[in-house]
C-alpha cells in the first residue's frame, strides 16, 4: 500500500542536503517501514487552518480531534515565510517529535503563537508524548549563513509628500558582488539591528557594563552590547526571559504581576512591553546577565515583497518600507526592521540581506493572461515589481490594478509611474480608494464591488488574481470577492468560496499577506 507524506517543495528555504534529510524525517514520521509514495503538500481543503485571513481561535477550532501536529500546525501564522527556517508544516512537525524545542520561532505569530504552542505541549497526553525515535534535527539557523551577503543602501527616498501622516520609503539596495538574484514576487530578508538607545538603557538597568561578555544566542561569547544590539530580541521579549525576571524579582507584588505577564492572563501589565519597558517598570527585577540574555530569542530577519524587477533594476532592489513609529505609555517606540533602513544605516553603509524565493505568488507563465492586483499602502510593493517585468517582456495581458492609502495629495505611492503606465495603455485599469480624502472611508473592497461585472468578465477570462498587504484587509477582500462572484455567477456563498478555492489550486487566486 501507498501512503502519501508532505514533502518540502525546492522553493523551501533549506539547502539540498537539509531539505533532503527534511522530507526523509517526514517520511518515517508518516509511515515508518512503509512504501512512501511521495505527494505534494496536502491541499487547503486537507488543512483548512491554513489560512493566514483567520484566526488563532478559528485556526484551533478547526483542528480540534487532530493529532498533536496538526494543532500545532494551527497555532501557526500560515505564512510559509521561512523566518522561523521551516514551513509552517515543518516547524509543527519537529516540534510535535520533541526535535525543535524553541517554541517562539514564528514571527508574525509572535508572542500569539509561541503562547498557544505552549499550552498545547503541555496539554498533550503524558503517555507516548515524548519525542519520536529518529536522527537528531538538523541545526537549522533563522537563516544558514551562506545564504547571506552585505548589501550596499544606496536610497531611501520618501514616498509621501510633505504633511502625510506617514512616513514610507523606497529602500534601494545594490547587491552587486554578493551573488544573490531575485524573481518578482520574491522577498528580501534583512537582518537587522536594535536601537543602540533602546540597548543602552537595558544595559544601565541591569547595572552592567557594555563590555561585558556573555554567551550570545548566536553560540558565539561577543560583548554585552554586541549581543542585545545584534543577536537578541529585546522588543517581543520572550515568556522564558518574562518568567527569568519574575523569579528574579525580590519584591512580591512585582514578581506576581511578571509571572502574570508570562503566562499571558487577561489584564496582564504591562501589554506588549519591550525589555527595557519591563526593566523601568520592575525594579526590583536584577536577574544575572547571562541568564537573561540566553532567556531571549534570537532576533529574527524580517521580510520585505521585493518592489523592483531586476530586468529594469539590474543589480539593485528596491523595498517600500513603511517605517513605524508609535508611543506606548509615552515613551516613543521604533519598528526594528523599518527605522534600521530609514534611521540607522547611512547611504553606502551595508546591510546583511538575503533572498527568500516565493512559492507561488508568482507572474502567471503566460504572458497573454490578464492579472489584477490588489495592494492598498505597501501592499503595492510586488504589483510594481510584476508592472516592470511585464513591461520588460514585453507582455501582452492586461493589467488592472486596486490601489489605496489615506490621502491622494499626500500617499499616492508611485503614482508618477502608475499614472504613466496608464497614459500608456499599458496598466489597463487603475483603481484608487484615498479613505480619508471623504467624510466616510471608502477602501479597495468597495471599488471592487463598485467593478463587480468586470472583475467577474476578467475572471471568467483567465485572469489571475493577486493580493498583498495586511491580514485584515486581504480577509475583508476575500469576503468581497465571494461576494461579488455569488452575485454575479449567479451562485449560492457555498458555490462561490469554491469557485475562490478553485481559483487557489489552479494558482490564480494567491496572497502575499502579513
Amino acid at each position: 500500500m501507498s501512503i502519501y507524506v508532505p514533502i518540502i517543495p525546492e522553493t523551501a528555504p533549506f539547502s539540498q542536503a537539509q531539505r533532503a534529510w527534511l522530507n526523509g524525517w517526514l517520511a518515517g514520521y508518516y509511515a515508518p517501514g512503509a512504501e512512501v509514495a511521495v505527494a505534494p503538500a496536502p491541499e487547503i481543503l486537507d488543512q483548512p487552518w491554513h489560512d493566514m485571513t483567520l484566526g488563532l481561535e478559528e485556526r484551533l477550532i478547526l483542528a480540534v480531534g487532530r493529532p498533536l501536529q496538526n494543532r500545532l500546525m494551527a497555532a501557526m501564522a500560515q505564512q510559509d515565510c521561512g523566518q522561523c527556517s521551516y514551513l509552517c508544516e515543518s516547524y509543527a512537525a519537529a516540534i510535535a517529535a520533541g526535535m525543535e524545542k524553541n517554541l517562539a520561532r514564528c514571527v508574525p505569530g509572535g508572542r500569539e503563537t509561541a503562547r498557544a504552542l505552549k499550552e498545547l505541549m503541555e496539554e498533550r497526553p503524558v503517555a507516548g508524548s515524548g519525542p519520536l525515535p529518529g536522527p537528531a534535527a538538523p541545526a537549522l539557523a533563522p537563516q544558514p549563513a551562506a545564504l547571506i551577503a552585505l548589501a550596499r543602501l544606496e536610497a531611501a527616498i520618501p514616498l509621501n509628500r510633505p504633511g502625510s501622516q506617514k512616513d514610507t520609503r523606497q529602500v534601494v539596495l545594490d547587491l552587486a558582488g554578493t551573488g544573490l538574484g531575485y524573481e518578482v514576487g520574491d522577498a528580501l530578508g534583512v537582518q537587522p539591528e536594535n536601537c543602540p538607545e533602546t540597548v543602552a538603557g537595558i544595559i544601565e538597568c541591569l547595572g552592567a557594563k557594555s563590555e561585558d561578555e556573555v554567551d550570545c544566542p548566536d553560540g558565539g561569547r561577543r560583548t554585552l552590547a554586541e549581543s542585545l544590539l545584534k543577536f537578541c530580541d529585546i522588543g517581543l521579549v520572550s515568556d522564558a526571559a518574562v518568567e527569568v525576571l519574575a523569579t528574579r524579582a525580590p519584591e512580591a507584588n512585582e514578581s506576581q504581576r511578571l509571572q502574570a505577564v508570562a503566562e499571558g492572563y487577561p489584564g496582564a501589565s504591562p501589554v506588549d512591553a519591550d525589555l527595557l519597558e519591563l526593566l523601568l517598570t520592575f525594579p526590583s527585577a536584577r536577574p544575572p546577565v547571562q541568564e537573561l540574555v540566553s532567556a531571549l530569542s534570537p532576533l529574527q530577519p524580517r521580510l520585505y515583497s521585493i518592489s523592483s524587477s531586476a530586468k529594469e533594476v539590474a543589480t539593485s532592489v528596491h523595498l517600500t518600507v513603511a517605517t513605524v513609529r508609535y508611543d506606548v505609555r509615552g515613551r516613543p517606540r521604533k519598528g526594528v526592521a523599518s527605522s534600521y533602513l530609514t534611521e540607522r544605516v547611512e547611504s553606502g553603509g551595508s546591510v546583511p540581506v538575503f533572498v527568500r524565493k516565493a512559492l507561488d505568488f508568482r507572474l502567471p507563465g503566460d504572458d497573454d493572461a490578464p492579472i489584477i492586483m490588489i495592494g492598498p499602502g505597501t501592499g503595492i510593493a510586488p504589483f510594481r515589481a510584476f508592472l516592470q517585468e511585464r513591461r520588460a517582456r514585453g507582455a501582452r495581458g492586461r493589467n488592472w490594478l486596486f490601489f489605496g492609502d489615506q490621502r491622494r495629495d499626500y500617499d499616492f505611492l508611485y503614482g508618477v509611474e502608475l499614472s504613466e503606465y496608464v497614459r500608456d495603455g499599458f496598466l489597463n485599469e487603475l483603481d484608487l480608494a484615498f479613505s480619508r480624502d471623504q467624510p466616510q472611508r471608502i477602501y479597495v473592497q468597495q471599488r471592487m464591488r463598485e467593478r463587480a461585472r468586470e472583475l467577474w468578465d476578467w475572471l471568467e477570462n483567465g485572469a489571475h488574481l493577486f493580493v498583498c498587504g495586511a491580514v485584515a484587509m486581504a480577509r475583508d477582500v476575500d469576503t468581497a470577492l465571494a461576494a461579488i462572484i455569488a452575485r454575479q455567477g449567479g451562485m449560492g456563498s457555498s458555490a462561490a468560496k469554491a469557485y475562490l478555492a478553485k481559483l487557489a489550486r489552479q494558482k490564480r487566486y494567491v496572497r502575499d499577506v502579513y
